[in-house]
């Protein structure tokens, strides 16, 4: 039986502890338990899955030391952290191909595609990248597990061939499949590589998709009016996700080797040289904010932007929000006091885009509360809506400036350490999205209180719960 190394991770990515083998894996790469992860791909994985909400398990090849090693990973989120599973364990030579070789897995992710997917061996979709629906109208949840001829309506090339069918049969790269976005009329060209599993077998593909044609920006008429420019001026709508594909790498290296030097793993240094990097590190993080920022006021701001309503418990969303803040709660010495696990708000909303919310709300009061102060969080229903409600014992926020909080690019006191000023303002947009509300209650040196509002449940209007 192949060996499983466990590991967990907290919400900020750095290694709580982890089993032998993956320790000594992560301190030959520079880290160390208390440290972010130092294995970048597995790290990723880790933020994915978190960002997600959702279990994830896939292939990657690290460096170890001169070679490289093949690992499966599955990464789960718990409240307030990450779990590992890590097997396979195959070393292999590092590789020293020619540069015709097929690329890895993080040539791709690095790449200008429009979006991105995955299949398993038998060609069933496993991960289509969240823009993606958004943008082009159909569910991402609905298309997991289904074949991908139920996503792409796939097309001869000028011989009569089927490109990825081709590659199947030889575990392959591909490139150049032309197919249809079914239901949409919209073309794209799709290229891929293989990927294996821990015994080396062919584990299915991790692709890309190329929008095509309708997608194309035209030259307007000579009396036509311009088109009304977007969050980014005359950018092009892909903007936003090519600049987070190109940024995130980076500042993800950054951040770690900063963070590697700051902590001092490779022996004692200068105390402002140590300084330094934390300084360097922080402001990694507060661009990698920006970036993220960034990417979802293009998404929340195009005309076809639409949520995914599901059921949900908005009392679970809250708890697991207030656990993914524990550890900077704690840095800041504040206390969260979040609903107790037997109460219970059943509403209509999105799930990510509910815990979204929250963890703003909630990281907002955690960022402006004083040393030894308490933020709590309560739950109300009234009139057909469920309430949560996020109050902190801050400075408050003074009358006339309780609008303007909720606008695109503002912060009130720019002298206090905070994000982009777009948090609130996406919050919003995305509360009345869900057919809620997003608003605010304070006072000069009462605290902050905001209210997330989402409709509730059918079954919460009898009373049961």
């Amino acid at each position: 039986m192949a060996m499983v190394a466990i590991a967990r991770l907290d919400s900020a990515g750095r290694l709580l502890d982890a089993e032998m083998r993956l320790a000594e894996l992560n301190e030959r790469a520079g880290g160390r338990v208390g440290a972010p992860l130092a294995i970048p791909q597995v790290a990723a994985l880790a933020r994915l899955a978190q960002r997600l909400g959702i279990a994830i398990s896939r292939n990657v090849v690290a460096a170890d030391g001169e070679d490289d090693v093949e690992l499966w990973v599955r990464a789960e989120p718990e409240v307030g952290s990450v779990r590992l599973e890590v097997s396979g364990w195959r070393a292999r030579p590092s590789w020293r191909g020619p540069a015709n070789e097929p690329d890895r897995e993080g040539d791709f992710l690095r790449s200008a595609a429009d979006w991105l997917w995955e299949t398993d061996a038998a060609l069933r979709i496993t991960f289509i990248s969240t823009e993606a629906g958004a943008r082009y109208g159909f569910e991402v949840g609905m298309m997991l597990g289904q074949p991908i001829t139920r996503l792409f309506s796939l097309a001869q090339d000028e011989s009569g061939n089927l490109p990825i069918l081709n590659a199947v049969a030889a575990q392959a790269r591909f490139q150049g499949q032309e197919a249809e976005l079914r239901g949409t009329g919209r073309m794209v060209r799709l290229e891929a590589a293989p990927r294996t599993d821990p015994a080396g077998r062919f584990a299915g593909f991790i692709g890309a998709a190329y929008m095509l044609g309708s997608d194309d920006v035209e030259a307007p008429e000579p009396d036509a009016p311009l088109p009304t420019p977007g969050p980014f001026g005359g950018f092009p709508d892909s903007f936003s996700q090519r600049l987070d594909r190109a940024l995130r790498e980076p500042l993800g290296r950054i951040i770690a080797n900063a963070d590697s030097i700051s902590a001092q793993t490779e022996g004692p240094l200068k105390a402002d040289y140590a300084e330094y990097a934390g300084d360097i590190a922080s402001a990694g993080r507060h661009l990698l904010g920006l970036v993220e920022d960034l990417v979802d006021l293009q998404a929340i701001e195009r005309a076809d932007f639409t949520i995914a309503p599901e059921p949900l418990d908005l009392a679970d969303v809250a708890r697991r929000a207030a656990g993914l803040l524990t550890v900077r709660a704690q840095q800041c010495d504040v206390r969260i006091d979040k609903p107790a696990l037997d109460e219970r708000l059943p509403v209509t909303g999105e799930f990510r885009r509910a815990l979204q919310v929250l963890v703003n709300l909630i990281g907002n009061a955690v960022r402006y509360s004083p040393s030894g102060s308490m933020v709590w969080i309560r739950l109300e229903r009234e009139e057909g809506f469920g309430h949560v409600i996020v109050a902190d014992q801050g400075k408050g926020i003074a009358p006339e400036d309780q609008k303007r909080i909720f606008d695109k690019f503002t912060r009130i006191d720019t002298s206090e350490p905070g994000g982009s000023g777009l948090g609130l303002y996406i919050a919003r947009r995305l509360a009345r999205a869900m057919g809620g509300d997003l608003t605010v209650d304070s006072a000069p040196g009462m605290g902050a209180r905001f209210v997330f509002t989402l409709p509730l449940r059918r079954e919460a209007f009898g009373g049961e719960d």
